[in-house]
């Protein structure tokens, strides 16, 4: 990683850690190979008190350290006037007794305070202990998912979403009880993953929402491709996904990304996941999905134990989400950065 880039959040102050310069740090632009390029050294932005103050185009991000469902609920009190009717919550339930899974107190005190919300998950395409929607029940009772009802969207089939101007993908086989909500909140456990580099936001909802009979195959390429492909490719495949979403739901979508046992692993490795080599960072919170990632990689970067969890990063191209999200108009890369704690 750059010295200049770690020496300009330093010196920014704790709330600038997460500062973007709606610069592409790699695979950016047209020029789709880029993965391999040195991050780019951001351009300078002012900071007021708690807040990263970006430009006019900027997204507003609010950030708390303090991980817990007072905090969680604060941030989200924040970001949720577009958030009514039939309110789903995408959460990654994750494989029987995975050690990171995000606190299911700390998501039970949070819903009690959605109305009309129901936790939703779908089940995955290789074989596993959420393979089947039986199985994927007896995992939710296994990991304490049992203070609540949790719609396996695609227990009764999927549903095709049209992708408009995507990179590969016209359109994905998502869940098919998605389309009877009005809205989501994306409620994600921050983490790396093996095959995306990290898995934030696009991840959750672009292979979470999918079907696993159909969808998630589309997204990881074994229809078109025969395989599961991985590196610029893949993440291209994640951001039509998510697209498609995000155009589906318009402004009655959010998203919150959770920064804690922040493994190089997904919640899907279970208990084989490696022990996280990170400091828990904080909760984020946004109503653009390329901005709270963002904010997230930000974050990782500017930290002193994320070796780890760069190498993960850029061995996989994951980076490639965020310039693909910005191709295809899903967000702002600049983003006002407000603490509240």
């Amino acid at each position: 990683m750059d010295i200049n880039r770690r020496k300009f959040f330093k010196l920014a102050g704790a709330a600038a850690l997460t500062f973007a310069s709606g610069l592409p740090l790699m695979g950016c632009g047209e020029n789709k190979s880029a993965a391999n390029a040195p991050p780019v050294e951001p351009a300078a932005q002012s900071v007021e008190g708690n807040t990263v103050v970006g430009d006019a185009s900027s997204s507003k991000v609010y950030f708390s350290k303090t991980i817990d469902a007072d905090h969680l609920i604060e941030l989200y009190d924040r970001i949720n006037g577009s958030i009514g009717g039939r309110v789903a919550i995408k959460v990654h339930s994750g494989e029987p007794h995975g050690p990171n899974i995000l606190s299911r107190d700390m998501v039970k005190a949070f819903q009690l305070k959605v109305p009309n919300s129901t936790i939703i998950e779908a089940n995955v395409a290789y074989g596993s202990a959420r393979g089947t929607t039986e199985a994927h029940r007896r995992t939710l009772e296994t990991n304490g998912w049992t203070f609540s009802k949790v719609d396996i969207i695609d227990a009764d089939g999927d549903v095709n979403f049209p992708v408009n101007g995507g990179f590969h993908l016209k359109e994905v086989a998502m869940g098919a009880h998605l389309a009877d909500y009005d809205s989501m909140i994306v409620l994600t456990h921050f983490k790396g993953h093996s095959m995306g580099g990290f898995g934030g936001s696009l991840k959750n909802i672009a292979i979470g929402c999918a079907s696993g009979a159909v969808g998630k195959r589309q997204v990881h390429g074994l229809t078109d491709y025969g395989r599961w492909v991985t590196g610029g490719l893949f993440m291209e495949l994640m951001a039509d996904s998510g697209k498609a979403i995000c155009d589906h739901f318009g402004e009655r979508l959010v998203f919150i990304n959770v920064m804690n046992r922040l493994s190089i692993d997904c919640d899907c490795t279970g208990t084989s996941a490696a022990k996280p080599t990170m400091a828990d960072i904080g909760i984020l919170a946004s109503t653009d999905i390329l901005a709270v990632d963002q904010a997230c990689i930000d974050m990782v970067y500017a930290a002193p134990d994320s070796r780890d969890m760069i190498e993960r990063i850029e061995s996989r191209e994951g980076l490639r989400q965020l310039s693909a999200m910005e191709e295809l108009g899903m967000g702002s890369r600049q983003y006002e950065l407000i603490t509240v704690d």
